[in-house]
């Protein structure tokens, strides 16, 4: 499973996500999609670890905390409906 990562800065990288996300267990992989058309972030990134027990206690510490002048939603990805 994937946490969501809302409400991100548009200058987030991919490092700085892994780096916060890192103190909660180990990040696998890392993901901010860009708009296809301008090539800018969209605000939102994925970000899978290596158990569910972590992704909980990240999503539980790091959902609404203040974060590059922000107050990030973090929780558990959905699928997309097809």
């Amino acid at each position: 499973m994937s946490i969501y990562v809302g409400n991100l800065d548009y200058a987030v990288e991919e490092d700085d996500l892994r780096e916060v996300f890192n103190d909660y267990g180990k990040v696998k992989r890392v993901y901010l999609p860009v708009d296809r058309e301008t090539q800018r972030k969209r605000g939102f990134g994925f970000v899978e670890m290596s158990s569910d027990e972590e992704e909980d206690k990240a999503i539980e510490a790091l959902d609404g905390a203040s974060w590059m002048g922000r107050d990030m939603k973090v929780n558990k990805a959905r699928p997309r409906d097809e």
